[in-house]
Order: C-alpha cells, then sequence, then structure tokens
C-alpha cells in the first residue's frame, strides 16, 4: 500500500534509471561477521578506517544506487581499511516505478528520520517497515569511521554538502573537496537523520559523516556528482590507491565553495501551508521578506541574507518545510 502523502505529480524528467540490485541481496561481510542483506563489507589485512557508501536512504533517489551498484559490478576494493557499500531502503527501492516515481520514497514512514537515540526500540513505536530495515543495518552503520550518505533533492538546485552537527564534518568537506557548498545544521524536527546517529554526532569523538544532495532526482548530471563524490570521499579517506576512480573526474565541479550554517527551520503545521514563491533553494532574502503561510502565521527571513536550504514540495504536517542559514 502507498503512503498517500507521497502521491503527487511529477514535474521532471526522469533520465537516470534505477539499477537491478537483485544480485546484491545476499549481504557479504569480509571480517566473518554476519552479513546483513544488500551492505557487502571488504576488509583488508592493513590497518585503516571503516569507510561506508551508502544509498536509498530515501527509494526514489537513484544516484546513489548506481554508485554503489558501479562499485560492486567492478569489484572495487580498499588497499587498506575497510569499505562497506550498502543499500539502505531496500523495501521502497524495490517498488520504484518511473511512471510514479515519487512513490517509492519511503513504505511506512522517512527512514532518514528514524535514528534518534531509542526511537527504534520504543516498544510503543509501530514496527514499521522503515524501523525493522533500520534496526537490521544500525550495527554496521555504528562500526562506520567515516560515512558517505548518497541523496538527491526533488527540485532543481545546486548540490550542497551536508556536514552534520560539529566541527567535524565541515573538516571533512573540505578534505573531500568538492566544488559545492557546505551546509551545517540541527536535523530535523521529526527526527534524526542516519548521517548524525551515534558517535557522528559527538564532537568528542572521531567518526565522521557527510550526507551529500547531488542535484535534481533524476537529472541525468545528479549522477555525475553523486560519482565524482564518491570518487573524492574515497580517495580522502586513504583507503584507495591515489588515481582511483578517475574516469569520474573529467568534468569537476567548479561552482562556490561557501559554508551555509542552518539557524531556524520552519516545520508543516497544517495541511494549509504555502510558500510566498515558488523557491527552488539557495535563494537569499533580505530580513522581513516573506517565505511562506501557514493557516495565519506568517514566516519571515530573520537574518540578511536568509539563505532557503532545500524547501520541499511535499508540504506535510510535521515535516520541513524549509532550513534557513546564514553564511559562515
Amino acid at each position: 500500500m502507498v503512503d498517500p502523502r507521497l502521491i503527487t505529480t511529477n514535474p521532471y524528467p526522469v533520465d537516470i534509471a534505477a539499477p537491478d540490485i537483485s544480485a546484491y541481496k545476499k549481504g557479504y561481510d569480509g571480517r566473518g561477521e554476519q552479513a546483513v542483506d544488500y551492505i557487502h563489507t571488504f576488509t583488508t589485512k592493513k590497518a585503516g578506517p571503516h569507510v561506508m557508501i551508502s544509498a536509498v536512504v530515501h527509494g526514489n533517489e537513484l544516484c546513489g544506487a548506481n554508485v554503489v551498484d558501479w562499485l560492486l559490478t567492478n569489484d572495487i576494493r580498499p588497499l587498506s581499511g575497510t569499505l562497506s557499500l550498502g543499500f539502505m531502503n531496500v523495501d521502497a527501492f524495490l517498488s520504484y516505478d518511473p511512471s510514479h516515481p515519487d512513490l517509492s520514497r519511503w513504505v511506512d514512514e522517512d527512514f532518514n528520520r528514524i535514528w534518534s537515540p531509542g526511537t527504534m526500540d520504543d516498544p510503543d513505536r509501530p514496527q514499521t517497515s522503515e524501523i525493522c530495515r533500520g534496526k537490521a543495518v544500525r550495527h554496521v552503520i555504528a562500526e562506520v569511521d567515516l560515512l558517505l550518505d548518497i541523496h538527491s533533492m526533488h527540485k532543481p538546485c545546486d548540490p550542497l554538502m551536508m556536514a552534520g552537527l560539529c566541527a567535524k564534518g565541515r573538516q571533512l568537506a573540505q578534505s573531500v573537496d568538492m566544488g559545492m557548498r557546505t551546509v551545517t545544521d540541527q536535523g530535523h524536527k521529526e527526527g534524526m537523520r542516519m548521517r548524525d546517529f551515534g558517535a557522528f554526532s559527538d564532537p568528542e569523538r572521531s567518526q565522521s559523516a557527510l550526507l551529500v544532495e547531488c542535484g535534481q532526482h533524476w537529472d541525468k548530471r545528479t549522477q555525475n556528482v553523486a560519482f565524482e563524490t564518491m570518487v573524492r570521499f574515497l580517495r580522502c579517506t586513504g583507503i584507495m590507491e591515489e588515481e582511483f576512480g578517475a574516469e569520474w573526474l573529467e568534468n569537476p565541479l567548479a561552482g562556490p565553495k561557501d559554508f551555509l550554517d542552518v539557524q531556524d527551520i520552519i516545520t508543516v503545521e497544517t495541511e494549509h501551508f504555502t510558500f510566498a514563491k515558488d523557491w527552488q533553494g539557495l535563494e537569499e532574502l533580505p530580513k522581513g521578506q516573506l517565505i511562506g503561510t501557514d493557516q495565519g502565521t506568517m514566516y519571515k527571513a530573520p537574518f540578511d541574507p536568509t539563505v532557503l536550504i532545500m524547501p520541499d514540495k511535499r508540504l506535510i504536517p510535521g515535516k520541513t518545510a524549509v532550513r534557513l542559514a546564514k553564511k559562515l
């Protein structure tokens, strides 16, 4: 059964195909641990970090699935440390239909909002498809030193590196050195993202994670950004050879490298929320400009300038409408 909240008209061309991941169902763990379906872990005898590339936290975001498929198909292995490659919300992804591409975003709830402490183990919480998958994979996520979680966006917008809660996230983003803006924020009121789970959001621990928003979900350019980010990320971790993935760096990004800090979030309260304009993202608004209204409540730009981060088309009560950032 499709979540009715996901029923919407898609105005964008679908130019990226979903890979067939059936061959990866039986997981693999070279460390001798019990493998999890759709997660493959390769280890070496040489010391190094445990690095992970994750995809389809949202089932309709195809670029990351193609990246992980390429890594597995080409038998990419680390020279040191450990490399895990994982498809996350598999049930949602396997329901993907290009004629209705938004319907596979999740099965029951957003997989990227269930990572707050205690959420998955709450006895009063329904055992949704996402909760069950989260429980199955969280021990792998907890073991990872460096994570790249590959995402895409509903609206056309320049790519963004989402660096998490701590300064270490910004430092990792700088090391990856993509030509895109880096955003730090405190997450969503609805719940914690996988990227912020456990040690990733602890400033006293070394583990760090990045979430990359590569562009509009089904734009071919988005897939190119996903591959380039993966290559630069794996190179900076030190577990791959220096020339790894050179074929994906032919057209490097050369965009702005601003740092943006989200200091406020507008959350949809009612079904009557509307934006003042059809914001696409990264607009810079003067203080006081109207952003949107929600049943009489007016939301205005609190800073000068206020940078809009990923305004959503799906204005579902309880979910984030848009994040409001300052330039650092």
